[in-house]
C-alpha cells in the first residue's frame, strides 16, 4: 500500500473480529517499527502480549477497578461485567513498556521515540488488515494491572495497545490542515 494512503486511511479500532492475532506476525512487524529515530540509541523499550485465556486476568482486574467505583452493588455489577465483557472481545493486549530514564532529557526523547515505534506498528499493522487502538486509561498506573503486564517498578506503560482484526472501522475524522498551522519565517 503507498505510504500516503496508509497514513490516511488508518483508524483506531475499537470493535474487532473474534477472530486470533498471530504472535509471529506481530512480532516480525515489532521488529521493523523499532526501526525509528532514537537519540542515544537506548532502545528503551520492551513489549508484553496477553491474549487468549491470559486476557480473563486483565478484565478481571478491570471489573474490579470499576465496580469498585460504584455505590450501588448492582449498577457495581452491571458497569463490571460491560468492561469484563469488552475487555475479552479484544484479541490481543500489547503494552509498550518503557526503561524510565533519571535524566528528564533522555526520558522525553526516550517517550518520543516510543511514540513513533507505537506509531510505525499501527501502520504496519493496517497494512496486513489488523486494527489496534493505542489505549492510555488510569489503569496503567494500577499495581495489579502492571504485574498482570510484569512491569518494573523503574518502567512504565506507555501504550496498552488494543490489537485484532476489525470488526468495524470507523470512519474518518477531519483533520485541520498543517498549512493553517504553519508558520514560515525568513
Amino acid at each position: 500500500m503507498e505510504l500516503t494512503k496508509l497514513i490516511k486511511e488508518r483508524r483506531s479500532v475499537h470493535q474487532f473480529e473474534d477472530k486470533p492475532v498471530s504472535v509471529e506476525l506481530i512480532s516480525e512487524l515489532l521488529d521493523t517499527a523499532v526501526w525509528v529515530p532514537n537519540h542515544r540509541m537506548t532502545q528503551p523499550w520492551r513489549f508484553v502480549i496477553i491474549q487468549g485465556e491470559g486476557r480473563r486476568k486483565l478484565a478481571d482486574i478491570v471489573r474490579e477497578f470499576r465496580a469498585a467505583k460504584e455505590s450501588d452493588p448492582a449498577k457495581a455489577l452491571e458497569i463490571g461485567q460491560k468492561l469484563y465483557d469488552k475487555f475479552m472481545s479484544v484479541p490481543m493486549f500489547l503494552a509498550v513498556i518503557l526503561q524510565v530514564n533519571d535524566n528528564p532529557a533522555i526520558a522525553e526523547e526516550d517517550y518520543a521515540s516510543a511514540s513513533c515505534l507505537i506509531h510505525n506498528f499501527g501502520l504496519l499493522a493496517w497494512e496486513q488488515g489488523i486494527g489496534m487502538v493505542w489505549e492510555t486509561y488510569p489503569l496503567l498506573q494500577l499495581a495489579s494491572f502492571r504485574e498482570a503486564f510484569g512491569v518494573k517498578s523503574d518502567e512504565r506503560i506507555i501504550g496498552s495497545l488494543h490489537v485484532g482484526y476489525p470488526g468495524k472501522v470507523p470512519a474518518p475524522q477531519q483533520r485541520i490542515p498543517a498549512s493553517e498551522r504553519l508558520t514560515v519565517m525568513e
